[in-house]
């Protein structure tokens, strides 16, 4: 069960407590609710002399979805999981959405304009703000957590798979590549190429072989650009022959597998893009960041008997993973949202502006986005509710439940559980 983090009353982290301990502490008065998420409570007493225990935070950086754990090297156990959802498509999507419009309203308008040089200079370390918002999500975080536990190292999944080891298999200084570890990193990267089916039929669950496209036996290397996966039938039926020979009566799946062997990941591009400015984001913190390739992560989670997800992948990120406790650990589902739109107005399909957006964000001290519970005494909707709120100037807010949108709602009812701060929690 993931436990509770606890600060003490000069909001140092102290160790983690199981949530029995955390309750008892709230009844008894000598705690108070810090934060909801991550849960963390505050003790009224200052614990200069006692005894906290180091933990390493670890992370899984994905296109999609990051992985982060928090686990105790001494006992292996997990004390914390969550599992990051980033907003990349939405910001690509949005931009893209914003530049049609500049487009279509520059071409309705034929006056000149003189030009503005260097305008569109990017500085060093640029990234597109899809990308760069997936780093300020994993920053966010990492500060955040290193406020409630006491984190003394990091491990960071640097490199989806390890390039050089894959085209390389016998480069010097990396022993681990021709120990138990040997073929990890390869077959995983085929297995997410070629998703997870035979080249040559098409075929799913099924064991699947690595394969050379242009046989061994007349030349052909050893390259990842000359590697598929096919299943034992289609392997033994293609034996030696040429792919051309092969598949000389499916062009088209011959033509989809070559343009497929050049072609890169998509996410694990996005990955690699990423990846070495969140290492110095890390760096940062002063902490030491252990790095990892996603092979080694497997070959960890593989180990252990563990199944697929991404905080389970976290968990197992690096050399420095033990045997781990994970019995009873709910990860904690974030989800980014962003802070809002800028826009002074909304628009049409065709770019007319049709509504002029309010500019004043907060009312009767709430903010659209806030986490609120409201016990109604009277009235027709009589009872206690929680959730977020969408607040008005005239003090009627509505707020969207588990259980749907209550409306209506005077702000007199409302107290505030979790300010907006560009996130969504679930379990």
């Amino acid at each position: 069960m993931c436990k509770v983090f606890v600060i003490d009353s000069e909001k140092r982290p102290l160790n983690p407590i199981h949530p029995a301990q955390a309750r008892q502490l709230l009844r008894n008065h000598k705690a108070a609710v810090f934060k909801r998420f991550p849960f963390t409570i505050i003790v009224k007493e200052s614990h200069l002399d006692a005894p906290v225990q180091s933990l390493r935070l670890k992370l899984d950086p994905g296109a999609k979805y990051t992985g982060i754990a928090i686990v105790n090297d001494a006992s292996g156990e997990v004390v914390f999981a969550a599992e990051l959802k980033h907003r990349g498509f939405a910001i690509r999507d949005a931009l893209t959405s914003r530049r049609q419009l500049r487009r279509a309203r520059r071409n309705r308008k034929t006056r000149y304009r003189q030009p503005r040089f260097l305008n569109r200079t990017r500085p060093q370390g640029w990234l597109a703000p899809s990308l760069q918002s997936r780093i300020e999500n994993i920053k966010t975080w990492v500060s955040r957590l290193c406020k409630v536990a006491r984190i003394t190292a990091i491990s960071q999944e640097l490199v989806k798979f390890d390039m050089q080891l894959i085209r390389h298999p016998d480069i010097q200084g990396k022993e681990y590549q021709q120990g138990t570890l040997a073929g990890f990193e390869t077959r995983q990267y085929l297995l997410e190429k070629w998703n997870r089916e035979c080249a040559y039929c098409g075929i799913k669950d099924a064991p699947l072989q690595i394969e050379h496209i242009h046989p061994k036996s007349k030349g052909g290397s050893n390259s990842i650009t000359n590697l598929t996966l096919s299943c034992e039938k289609c392997n033994l039926k293609k034996s030696s022959q040429d792919i051309r020979d092969f598949l000389k009566k499916d062009k088209s799946r011959l033509e989809k597998i070559l343009a497929l062997t050049k072609k890169p990941l998509a996410d694990a591009a996005a990955v690699n893009t990423t990846r070495f400015a969140l290492l110095e984001t890390l760096k940062s913190t002063g902490l030491p960041v252990e790095t990892g390739s996603g092979g080694l992560t497997k070959f960890n989670r593989t180990q252990q008997g563990l199944s697929k997800s991404h905080w389970l992948d976290a968990c197992c990120v690096g050399t420095s993973t033990p045997t781990l406790k994970i019995k009873g650990v709910k990860p904690l589902l974030i989800t980014a949202n962003g802070h809002g739109t800028r826009q002074s107005c909304r628009t049409d399909k065709y770019g007319f502006p049709i509504r002029h957006c309010s500019r004043t964000k907060f009312h009767f001290g709430f903010q659209t986005g806030d986490i609120v519970k409201t016990v109604v005494t009277k009235g027709k909707k009589v009872g206690t509710y929680i959730g977020r709120i969408a607040t008005r100037a005239t003090g009627s807010f509505n707020i969207s439940t588990a259980q749907g949108l209550i409306q209506g709602i005077s702000y007199k009812y409302c107290k505030t559980i979790h300010k907006k701060d560009g996130y969504a929690y679930t379990m």
